[in-house]
């Protein structure tokens, strides 16, 4: 089953237009949504959320239409994004006792156990919480209903490295012990390597990528290395994209056993590359 389905999906802001002609979102498994600055990955989520409304097109979560006047699948979504909205001078306890009701699921022992886990002052106004901090907090709301869908807009951002590693180890935790589907968009593509089991490409408001598992995807690219003449031959054609210094060349190649038959025997280094080193030379190839 799929937690999300979209399909024939347009959306204008001014010059910007977003096209997602089909995108389906597996339930259970963590999704990583990359894309550069005003690739459209927030506009995407603000149209999961209702936030914007669609020209055109379905988007169907957990089986219900998003793009309806029925808003009662958000009850069983969570969303943590870069900022949080709050009032500054509201206090945690207020803002909990607020969001609450919203949430017939809500799991008081649940939300107190994370609230322990990461030392919150209830009291404390939200403003005077650490960057960090905020960001736990975040999270224990969006846990402790038990979400079926957590939607994530860049929500290790500005994050120390350690709190960034408990972040996204509490989220594997709920993952397995639950079956919560995420759909997560960041800038941060180490996360995703860490976390993610299918990735999604975005640029300039169109998938450059469709939904791609992430092991799979890694394993058919490679970097590859070497001297300059091999890029005199049908070996180049192999490359979505390469650097070349007159001495030798980096490049990523989608069909490492294509290359390295071309190679006819001449030397050359590989190594698997990251999800960034992916993303960075398909746009700049021009390639799909």
């Amino acid at each position: 089953m799929n937690a999300i389905e979209i399909r024939n999906l347009e959306k204008k802001l001014g010059s910007f237009r977003l096209s997602l002609p089909r995108l389906d979102i597996p339930e259970g498994f963590v999704t990583g949504f990359i894309g550069e600055n005003g690739a459209g990955k927030t506009t995407t989520i603000r149209l999961l959320l209702n936030g914007l409304f669609p020209d055109a097109g379905e988007i169907l979560i957990l089986g219900k239409d998003a793009t309806g006047k029925d808003p009662s699948f958000k009850k069983s979504i969570s969303y943590v994004g870069d900022t949080a909205g709050f009032l500054p001078m509201v206090t945690l306890e207020q803002i909990k006792s607020m969001t609450r009701p919203f949430y017939p699921q809500w799991d008081e022992a649940e939300f107190q156990k994370l609230r322990n886990r990461f030392d919150l002052d209830m009291k404390k106004q939200f403003k005077k919480l650490s960057r960090g901090q905020q960001k736990q907090f975040i999270l224990a709301l969006a846990l402790a209903h038990h979400p079926r869908l957590l939607l994530m807009d860049e929500p290790t951002a500005n994050l120390d490295p350690l709190i960034r590693q408990d972040f996204l180890g509490l989220l594997q935790d709920y993952i397995t012990r639950e079956g919560m589907t995420v759909f997560l968009s960041s800038h941060i593509t180490s996360d995703l390597d860490k976390v993610a089991d299918y990735i999604v490409f975005l640029h300039k408001g169109r998938l450059l990528m469709e939904l791609t598992a992430k092991d799979e995807l890694i394993d058919r690219h490679r970097i590859v290395k070497g001297d300059s003449e091999l890029l005199s031959g049908a070996a180049r054609e192999q490359l979505l994209n390469f650097s070349d210094n007159g001495f030798g060349f980096s490049g990523l190649t989608r069909d490492f056993e294509r290359f390295q038959a071309l190679a006819d025997g001449r030397p050359f280094a590989y190594d698997l590359p990251t999800l960034e080193d992916i993303f960075i030379n398909y746009v700049k190839g021009g390639k799909q």
